[in-house]
């Protein structure tokens, strides 16, 4: 599968994905139910930023790279 993202996307993707793992490391009161999920869904986000393959863009086609 070829690289499909471009470099906005991947910074967008890797600082939400660092916020999420932040707040699920946090130990905010009444946020347990939502730590997990927030930071698996923050990891995913960070894998997806790092090798710039999105797999939601793949069945359709779609590709923010900048081709030379």
């Amino acid at each position: 599968m070829a690289k499909n993202m471009g470099g906005a996307d991947r910074i967008i993707r890797a600082v939400v994905g660092a916020g999420l793992i932040y707040y699920a490391m946090s130990n905010l009161p009444g946020a347990d139910s939502r730590m997990i999920p927030a930071g698996l869904v923050g990891f995913i986000l960070i894998l997806i930023a790092m090798f710039a393959r999105c797999p939601a863009y793949w069945p359709f086609g779609v590709s923010t790279c900048e081709t030379k």
